[in-house]
């Protein structure tokens, strides 16, 4: 318990204020359904579209909450994080959005949809090997030479006060929900639905989703401590980092359940959005889907909120010209 009492956890105050913070430099992102996928569900799907989020992708809501909530004197220093992606690239966004410096360290492997999206919004990128181990001690390189504000992706009470706006709107855009589902990675979304839910609507069930290749979490959740993966490797690039201390608290006190998908059912969930919605979305927003798919007795008749994370997905490399 010691670890736990260290731990700085936001409170839904720091909801409400991170939301009037973001609010000029985010989207209220859109609430999309599809009858087909009601039908072949069993379940009423409510999909908050993130891919349609500044910068395709949630992650938006916690960097910017903690860009400008930074004094003016650390501000000045910029800010740095390691990420595979989205996180990069939102960081990128609002530091922008700021006029401060930004240094990201990203695997080498990381999408180049989303290296260039970190470019395009002003970032500068260290490459790292793809494994949480290289990419924190590259990482430790890189503010050891700046001292710039570390952002990080998951484990950090700003960052998950800003994801928690994204259930905040849905609660907001849609009544009487039985169950929110996400997907989990280092579970700084599904960190912020539970601050969210567990304070505005408590009876609602909150489950996560994730690749079977990347379970930690599922088996972490089964064991009841954390269990990290250094390097899993799956199609959803978004959730291959493991649990840390802050996003296990909420991880353990308000998940429901995590259910897990195999590589071809997340491929099959991405394509089945693609064609029914017409939207586009990256692997890691489809894992969700295909829970659902793989769990209809869960959902079945059950008015469901989906989190869609985000879109930034390399065209020339979609999963299913592979196959």
């Amino acid at each position: 318990m010691s670890s736990e009492e260290n731990l700085v956890i936001p409170t839904y105050d720091d909801v409400i204020a991170a939301h009037e913070r973001i609010k000029p430099y985010i989207h209220e992102t859109p609430i999309l359904t599809s009858q087909r996928l009601n039908e072949q569900t069993g379940a009423e799907l409510f999909f908050k579209c993130e891919n349609l989020q500044k910068a395709a992708a949630f992650k938006v809501r916690g960097a910017s909450n903690a860009v400008f909530g930074l004094t003016d004197e650390e501000a000045k220093i910029g800010v740095a994080t390691h990420s595979s992606g989205n996180h990069a690239l939102s960081l990128s966004y609002a530091a922008g959005q700021r006029g401060i410096p930004v240094t990201v360290v990203m695997p080498r492997t990381a999408p180049q949809a989303k290296k260039d999206a970190v470019i395009g919004y002003g970032g500068t990128i260290v490459e790292c090997e793809p494994s949480t181990s290289s990419r924190e001690a590259t990482f430790a390189e890189v503010v050891a030479q700046s001292g710039a504000d570390f952002v990080h992706p998951y484990n950090d009470p700003r960052v998950i006060a800003g994801q928690a706006t994204c259930s905040k709107e849905m609660l907001s855009q849609v009544e009487n929900l039985d169950a929110v589902i996400a997907p989990i990675g280092g579970g700084g979304m599904i960190s912020g639905t539970c601050l969210t839910i567990s304070n505005m609507a408590p009876n609602v069930k909150i489950y996560a989703a994730e690749p079977l290749n990347a379970d930690d979490a599922a088996r972490s959740f089964k064991a009841g401590h954390i269990i990290a993966d250094d390097a899993p490797n799956t199609v959803a690039d978004g959730l291959k980092v493991p649990l840390k201390d802050l996003t296990w608290h909420f991880v353990s006190n308000h998940v429901t359940d995590i259910l897990t998908a195999t590589e071809e059912e997340i491929v099959d969930a991405m394509k089945l959005v693609w064609k029914t919605m017409k939207i586009v979305i990256e692997p890691s927003s489809a894992v969700p889907l295909a829970t659902i798919l793989k769990n209809p007795e869960i959902f079945k008749g059950k008015r469901v909120g989906v989190i869609i994370t985000g879109g930034n997905v390399d065209l020339d490399k979609l999963p299913w010209l592979n196959n």
